[in-house]
């Protein structure tokens, strides 16, 4: 164990699994923040996890100043049964080196951790780039995840993911031109696609190369239509795009035919496509806070599996609802549905209270 300062951080090696893992931590940092910290470097959850230090069992509740491992310790915690081996203290011109080496054994047991995984979880890590090392793990990515970040470029090299299952960058503040769509167009193989709670006011055509798509989440951004080639996405389950500025929603939706859940509300909408009721698989339609005065005619008569509606702060009034063809058979199965939500023990409510029965 090297020693920076006694009132700062400590370089400490932990001994698992015949490899010796560096690490920088707060002499005030608790046993179960450095267990933590050794979570992803180790894949062994916290409770899994055992530190030793001079034959002593580290408490998660104590810190290390607390536990003693201080300035002029021979001995490194150690984790589960692996043996300890004494560390010299290098003198303030090493110090340098042996710093710059736990970067790189950081930065390689990262790499190798994701290729192994193929997860590459970044979220809220404050980045401002995607880390060069992502594009060295090509085909092997399943899942990045750069959620919540500062990241306003994605460049067209993404493309380089080639078996990407889940792309998620939710809460970067990306505006349209943040991302490379091209590049994305390579995706074949992604399912699901998260780009909310950002600035874009625009998805491209490139969407509808995204043809293995399922999940779609766009919410709490700046759009005002959706794009004609989102009738291309016909493996389409999940649609979000609440939040948003959408005064109309393009005749070709009924394309989608494996629509399962549709989220339009709080937008700007006043009418919906005819075509919804090509929908034969929706089970889920929200709808709330919008223009809306009445629903496609269709709705209730052709989407025979849905069974929960969203009204709430809309025109749409019960009158409105049981002129439509369908409607007992409609209301027949959200009963059913939140009976056995009861059942179950889950909050429900037998009464029709999208909005529309409080007139």
């Amino acid at each position: 164990m090297e020693v920076e300062g006694q009132n700062t951080a400590i370089n400490i090696t932990v001994k698992f699994s015949g490899r010796s893992i560096p690490i920088s931590v707060s002499l005030d940092s608790k046993i179960k923040d450095v267990k933590s910290l050794l979570q992803p470097l180790t894949n062994v959850l916290p409770r899994g996890q055992k530190l030793i230090f001079k034959g002593k069992l580290l408490v998660d509740g104590m810190t290390l100043r607390e536990s003693e491992v201080t300035n002029g310790a021979k001995d490194g915690p150690i984790l589960k049964d692996a043996k300890t081996r004494p560390i010299s203290r290098a003198n303030t011109s090493s110090n340098k080196t042996v710093n710059e080496k736990i970067g790189v054994l950081f930065d390689k047991n990262r790499v190798e951790r994701w290729k192994v995984t193929g997860v590459i979880g970044l979220a809220g890590c404050n980045l401002k780039a995607i880390p060069e090392e992502v594009w060295t793990c090509g085909p092997s990515t399943r899942v990045l995840d750069i959620s919540n970040n500062v990241i306003l470029d994605v460049p067209a090299q993404i493309g380089c993911l080639s078996s990407m299952q889940k792309f998620l960058l939710n809460g970067n503040g990306m505006s349209d031109e943040c991302i490379k769509w091209k590049g994305l167009t390579s995706l074949k193989h992604l399912t699901v696609l998260s780009v909310s709670h950002n600035k874009l006011s625009t998805l491209p055509s490139e969407l509808g190369a995204l043809c293995s798509l399922r999940q779609l989440h766009v919410s709490n951004n700046k759009l005002s239509s959706l794009p004609m080639e989102i009738g291309l996405l016909t493996q389409l389950e999940v649609l979000k795009v609440n939040n948003n500025r959408i005064s109309n929603v393009p005749m070709c939706i009924g394309d989608c035919s494996s629509l399962a859940e549709v989220d339009l509300s709080s937008n700007l909408l006043t009418d919906l496509p005819v075509t919804f009721g090509d929908l034969l698989n929706l089970k889920a339609l929200h709808l709330g806070n919008n223009g809306l005065k009445s629903l496609p005619s269709t709705i209730f008569k052709m989407c025979l599996q849905l069974s929960t509606l969203d009204l709430h702060n809309t025109e749409i009034t019960m009158d409105v609802l049981r002129q439509l063809e369908g409607w007992q058979d409609f209301d027949d199965r959200r009963r059913s549905k939140h009976q056995k939500q009861l059942d179950f023990r889950v909050v429900g409510s037998a009464e029709f209270d999208e909005g529309a029965d409080k007139l």
